[in-house]
């Protein structure tokens, strides 16, 4: 497996791997892939990744800006997806020692993300990394007619 730098030219196996995390209806809110061009204008360049093996995309993460307020510009939103058929192998917890890295390089000092408490493997990840559940924000969406709850994690970095 190879850790590299997301492109332009990845978009198709990132919405194919986004998609699949869609339709489990416990990776996000989302109910379709969003363009390139919105996705791009929501994410930090400095840190978005692809795990790909024999030239297929297994696995992406990136971060989004948490606020356009600059108090708050260190602080973003992680986004993790693994292609269903690579789970279990180590992929995300690649990716998520990967996209620390990367933005604590870029001057981010805290990651945090929103997450279904149903998505116990996600939940699981972020508090290997030291993620720590500071909130759970209950009914704030609903999802196919439903009312969820996510939890809110946060992982302060010693930069």
């Amino acid at each position: 497996m190879n850790l590299r730098a997301m492109t332009a030219a990845d978009y198709p196996e990132v919405g194919r791997i986004y998609k699949q995390g869609i339709e489990t209806q416990n990776a996000t809110f989302r109910t379709e892939v969003p363009s390139f061009d919105y996705w791009d204008a929501n994410h930090h360049r400095h840190s978005r990744l692809v795990a790909e093996e024999d030239g297929k995309v297994l696995g992406w993460v990136a971060i989004s800006p948490f606020s356009s307020i600059p108090a708050y510009q260190g602080v973003a939103e992680v986004s993790l997806y693994i292609d269903e058929g690579a789970r279990g192998k180590g992929i995300g917890t690649a990716l998520m020692q990967a996209v620390i890295e990367a933005s604590e390089a870029a001057g981010i000092w805290t990651l945090h993300s929103q997450i279904f408490p149903e998505n116990t493997a996600s939940l699981k990840l972020h508090q290997r990394f030291g993620f720590r559940e500071v909130g759970r924000r209950e009914r704030i969406g609903q999802l196919a007619g439903v009312w969820r709850d996510t939890i809110l994690l946060e992982r302060r970095s010693q930069i």
